[in-house]
């Protein structure tokens, strides 16, 4: 059975994140797609809750949280990452407590959050804000944005230069631009990385699948700006390559190559692998793995090049711009059919809802399929129509291929 070795170092890795939570002088929190990197540079341990709704969807505990953040008046169709983590908060549980050995989530001396991905982690980060009473500080770039234009971001980036005043008051620390350079010049460095592991998946067998890109993906999320990212990435990628040059994949015959667009189902990740090796399919590329790939990143200008590759991610650009991205990254994996998942409380990075893949069907002669479930949110998710959907959909990709 394929395994990738490194797996073992990234629960070290992630297990040392974690536990320097324990010994954190001053902590931060941040959204995914934020300003991770202007954090580190005044020193803050960064912690985000975005990634503890992902381990409590994948340790599939969501379902139990989820109502105590409904009962506040919050709707169970929005963003199950949001109601599961403050479910969880309300609760006084976490999936941190049992396999890291924290007391809980960390508690923070200043939130930061970005609506480049969505407008529910305004509402999110602001609730903690007033539990907590900590001081917090938004970002609001442009959205569905077709280009970034220079006007765009010299917006963005005078706005995190506002940051500044209030991370030296909360940290204690001046403001550095030579440690702000260092740290992006690491976080730049990482996700060149990060993108040259993603690429491995371009061979066949592809040694590295959408599911595994899930897991793998948390030192990028996680780490941006530190070391440890970057030799993590270094590790992997080592390894990944060696298994192109010896043949080694999960799918060692691939009938099908496929797309995922959209976000996991962080509690089916293992099930829907196992699902796709069954059928003799390799999903080798994904647009929710890509999300953290900034090409823009430039110590030289750290302001502005990081409000461009925050601004410019796939989840916050056009119609028309994500159909071109899809087509490069179609193109570039050979991909024969896409899988759009329509995450039922996720609409931001859901592109199902406007009928873009049918059009991409239309445009480019790609066939495609439309799932419907949840990112956490299991009660969205029907397994046993998924499953059919998903194997009568390989079996009709299989025999396109035979027909041409």
């Amino acid at each position: 059975m394929y395994e990738i070795q490194t797996t073992r170092l990234l629960r070290k890795v992630m297990k040392d994140y974690f536990a320097g939570f324990r010994q954190a002088d001053k902590v931060a929190w941040c959204t995914s797609v934020g300003p991770a990197e202007l954090l580190r540079s005044f020193g803050f341990e960064v912690y985000f809750p975005e990634n503890h709704g992902a381990l409590l969807g994948a340790t599939r505990q969501a379902g139990e949280y989820i109502p105590a953040t409904v009962n506040l008046g919050y709707s169970g169709d929005i963003c199950s990452y949001l109601t599961s983590d403050i479910g969880a908060f309300l609760h006084q549980k976490s999936p941190l407590q049992t396999h890291y050995g924290l007391e809980g989530i960390p508690q923070p001396d200043l939130i930061v959050y970005n609506t480049n991905q969505c407008r529910e982690v305004q509402d999110w980060f602001n609730y903690y804000a007033k539990a907590f009473n900590c001081p917090i500080i938004g970002i609001f770039p442009p959205r569905h944005v077709e280009e970034v234009t220079d006007s765009e971001v010299a917006d963005v980036s005078a706005q995190f230069q506002a940051m500044v005043p209030l991370c030296e008051a909360t940290s204690g620390r001046k403001f550095d631009i030579d440690k702000f350079r260092e740290v992006l010049r690491l976080s730049k460095e990482a996700t060149y990385l990060w993108k040259e592991v993603l690429a491995t998946a371009k061979n066949t067998p592809a040694p590295l699948n959408f599911f595994d890109g899930t897991v793998h993906m948390g030192p990028i999320v996680v780490l941006r700006g530190t070391q440890k990212a970057k030799d993590y990435y270094n590790a992997l990628l080592e390894e990944l390559r060696e298994n192109v040059r010896n043949g080694a994949g999960a799918v060692r015959q691939e009938h099908s190559r496929i797309f995922w667009d959209g976000m996991p189902i962080c509690g089916k990740l293992r099930t829907l692998a196992d699902l796709f090796i069954e059928n003799h399919s390799a999903v080798v590329a994904s647009t929710y793995c890509n999300s953290w790939v900034f090409d823009a990143f430039d110590e030289k200008d750290p302001f502005a090049s990081s409000a461009k590759a925050y601004t410019e991610i796939f989840i916050n650009r056009s119609e028309d711009a994500k159909v071109r991205m899809l087509r490069q990254m179609v193109d570039a994996f050979r991909i024969d059919g896409v899988i759009f998942h329509d995450a039922k409380t996720c609409f931001n990075n859901s592109n199902t809802r406007f009928g873009l893949p049918l059009r991409f069907q239309q445009e480019f002669d790609i066939p495609v399929l439309v799932i419907e479930g949840d990112l956490c949110d299991l009660r969205f998710y029907s397994e046993g129509q998924t499953t059919t959907k998903i194997e009568t959909f390989l079996e009709q990709l299989e025999s396109l291929k035979s027909v041409h």
